[in-house]
């Protein structure tokens, strides 16, 4: 017999964006497995609920995992009169109490119960389980202490799985402080320029939009000037500003979208669809919301406030162009913020995600965790029909039946897996790419101050004089001859090539 949330998506007929995780059935012994994402757990007879909403649900509440989606159609569907029962029948019971306290913060609704009077206050959520607000708010009416990481209009449920407690065990600061002993003082200034250029730049190639050379200086002097110091990044007017900055101020369409948006890409028959964001009537809410999670999670795990706030943002899609930069604007931002990184110092972490195959595709998975299954939640509910031209001189022929249907999932999304992505990724990030960096950095340097010795002259000269010698197969080319006679003397380019090449050599 199934018992628990699912018993009630099956009784109720509740069709989720997001699936229930978990499965509870009654059998003769406790046993749990996972496969491919998803947990069947079987409990002996003595587990067995009441056979009805409160049973049922409070069951769910104590052995199976939150899933706002799931409350807000629940809840849309059976009406407050099953809470009510269940807030009469037990009015000081913890389970009764949250549920009546989930109600009334998802529906914005108040149930037709008197306030609880006495007891003690319990947690909204377990903060040992879900990422959650550092300092939660009293709900004397419930006597709940709401430590739910957003708000209403914006929530999303980060589970701490045994995966992503070890990725969250990773110490940035710590890590980046080794890279500064094993490679000397303040190399991670000295990379910082040259790592803030390879982040724009990987992040076009992940784009798809590497020829971009203009746009690439420009969304490099964004992550420059504004990573850490922009009031209220998640503000109309912040966007605002960075969109500008990435794409010119000139370009069409700025700030907020006005008009309907699907990540996709085109064939020559149609438009396929990977994902249709929300609509733009709703985009202040949940920016709103996502600024709520920021402000409340402050002094919890950068990396995971990191992840969900860019992971959030993307999912938004708030503005025309420029969501895929913002979003990994979005990491930087946050940690340079929680001070989990020096200030100056940028993660390359788009140039992690273009280092390999893998790590691409693993990026590419982890936004369909939620974009697949809403896609096939919502497959017949789209269209393509009359072309449109919208407030934001957007042209589009996008047609979306269930725009109010899907809320609850694009309010409410579970970005557990994005945050252990992330964190795996960031440490990728400071032990291969920086690492790599850094040692490039050194090799260089040294290069340059054995050709000095030999000859004497400015750091550009000596640093074309490099990149010649390596790109011609450590060659000296007419070309370099004629720009530095010096080195027409054989004796003197030999000694130059020497210098030059031992550096490369030692470091291999």
């Amino acid at each position: 017999m199934t018992v628990g949330f699912q018993a009630l998506a099956q009784r109720y007929a509740i069709d989720l964006a997001q699936p229930l995780r978990v499965t509870s059935r009654i059998g003769s012994t406790r046993v749990s497995r996972e496969s491919e994402g998803f947990v069947e757990n079987k409990y002996p007879a003595s587990y067995q609920p009441a056979d009805d909403f409160a049973g049922h649900f409070e069951f769910g509440l104590k052995y199976e995992e939150l899933h706002l989606e799931f409350f807000a159609r629940l809840f849309a569907a059976t009406g407050p009169a099953p809470l009510e029962a269940w807030c009469r029948q037990a009015p000081f019971g913890q389970y009764a109490r949250r549920a009546g306290f989930f109600y009334e913060w998802l529906t914005g609704q108040s149930l037709d119960v008197p306030d609880v009077s006495n007891g003690g206050y319990v947690a909204a959520i377990n903060a040992q389980r879900y990422l959650s607000r550092v300092a939660p708010l009293r709900n004397k009416r419930w006597r709940i202490n709401d430590n739910l990481p957003g708000s209403a209009a914006f929530c999303p449920l980060v589970r701490r799985s045994a995966a992503v407690q070890q990725a969250l065990q990773f110490d940035l600061q710590a890590a980046l402080a080794e890279l500064n002993q094993t490679f000397g003082a303040d190399i991670l200034l000295r990379t910082a320029s040259w790592l803030t250029f390879k982040e724009s730049r990987a992040s076009f190639l992940i784009e798809k939009e590497a020829d971009q050379a203009e746009r690439i200086q420009r969304f490099a002097h964004v992550i420059a000037q504004y990573c850490g110091r922009i009031d209220a990044p998640l503000s109309a007017a912040s966007l605002h500003k960075l969109q500008a900055g990435i794409l010119g101020h000139d370009a069409l369409g700025l700030g907020l979208r006005r008009s309907p948006v699907f990540v996709g890409q085109a064939t020559l028959r149609e438009d396929i669809v990977h994902y249709i964001a929300p609509p733009f009537a709703i985009l202040a809410e949940l920016l709103a919301g996502l600024s709520h999670f920021e402000h409340a999670t402050r002094g919890a795990e950068p990396l995971a406030r990191a992840a969900t706030l860019a992971f959030g943002f993307v999912y938004i899609h708030p503005m025309r162009d420029g969501n895929g930069r913002l979003h990994r604007f979005l990491i930087n931002d946050s940690l340079l913020r929680d001070h989990a990184v020096p200030a100056g110092v940028i993660l390359p972490v788009s140039a992690s995600i273009t280092s390999s195959l893998d790590w691409r595709a693993r990026y590419e998975r982890t936004l369909e965790v939620f974009s697949r299954p809403f896609m096939q939640r919502y497959a017949s509910a789209y269209r393509f029909a009359q072309l449109r031209t919208y407030e934001d001189g957007t042209q589009s022929n996008l047609e979306f039946d269930a725009y109010e249907d899907a809320q609850a999932a694009w309010r409410y999304p579970d970005l557990t897996e994005h945050v252990l992505y992330t964190a795996q990724l960031i440490a990728h990030t400071v032990h291969s790419e920086m690492a790599s960096e850094a040692r490039v950095l050194l090799v260089f340097q040294r290069a340059q101050e054995q050709l000095k010795e030999v000859l004497e002259m400015p750091d550009a000269d000596a640093n074309r004089i490099i990149r010649s010698l390596k790109e011609n197969a450590w060659q000296i080319s007419a070309k370099l001859q004629k720009q530095y006679p010096a080195l027409t003397d054989q004796t003197r380019a030999a000694q130059v090539l020497h210098a030059v090449r031992s550096a490369f050599d030692e470091a291999e």
